[in-house]
């Protein structure tokens, strides 16, 4: 969220530095301004759509195409332009950089303001790897669908992004305690990074009866994996190679409507 506190799309709480260039075309330096320094109309100023070449983030992403003018959006301009769509709105914060981006408590206040506005909160998720942040929306906005995320690292330090939840009260020692912390915030959706998934984890969490949404699986024998674990739904950098493999294997793919049947 800018200084303004327009909520905007955007991966990270700083300017990427082999993405984004100044009104010279410059792309910024190793010092890169926090998101929450700049104003909206500031933040505008910078072209988004052509990765610095031969930098390493480019060499990830090869087939991308440039867009020279492009800006980064406003979360009330993504809603409009992905009206037709079910949503998976993600809000960043770090609680061991809590100077980075504005308080969990006003990025909550912005975001569930935005979903309402465009009548898109039924078919939202809401999902944090700082569960503070889902903490807040269960307080604030209820009846907003949430999802939690989580990696290896946001387990390994569990007291400090699992908000209140804690994770040694889920019986730690048997496989599935992730999950089970999960289900006890009333989030439907899991959200784990998928090199962390297996069977049993799996099994716990559809007894839990949660939908379990694995990021991001870009590589094929990946996205078979999770394919096989007939997880709920695949996050993903290359979405178009997510949808050929799972049309290929017969599976149907969920029409928008998706969200809004998940339970509350």
């Amino acid at each position: 969220m800018t200084a303004d506190n327009v909520p905007i799309v955007h991966h990270d709480a700083r300017l990427h530095r082999d993405i984004s260039r100044n009104e010279s075309g410059a792309y910024v330096g190793e010092d890169t301004p926090l998101i929450r320094s700049l104003t909206y109309k500031q933040l505008a100023t910078y072209d988004v759509g052509r990765l610095r070449r031969d930098s390493v983030y480019a060499g990830l992403y090869p087939g991308q195409r440039a867009h020279d003018g492009a800006r980064i959006p406003m979360l009330t301009e993504a809603l409009i332009a992905c009206a037709s769509l079910d949503l998976l709105v993600e809000i960043k914060t770090a609680p061991d950089q809590p100077d980075d981006t504005h308080a969990p408590a006003e990025l909550v206040e912005q975001v569930s303001g935005a979903l309402c506005a465009a009548e898109a909160s039924d078919k939202a998720v809401v999902f944090a790897f700082d569960w503070r942040v889902l903490e807040v929306v269960a307080r604030y906005a209820p009846y907003l669908r949430r999802g939690c995320l989580t990696d290896a690292n946001t387990v390994r330090h569990s007291h400090l992004w699992f908000g209140s939840t804690r994770l040694e009260a889920y019986e730690p020692e048997r496989p599935g305690s992730v999950p089970r912390a999960v289900a006890s915030t009333g989030a439907v959706i899991w959200a784990p990074d998928h090199r962390t998934l297996d069977e049993t984890v799996m099994a716990e969490a559809r007894r839990l009866g949660l939908t379990v949404v694995p990021w991001t699986v870009n590589e094929p024998a990946d996205i078979q994996r999770m394919i096989e674990f007939q997880v709920g739904g695949i996050i993903s950098d290359v979405p178009d190679k997510v949808k050929s493999m799972v049309v290929a294997q017969g599976i149907t793919l969920a029409t928008p409507g998706f969200i809004s049947r998940l339970r509350k």
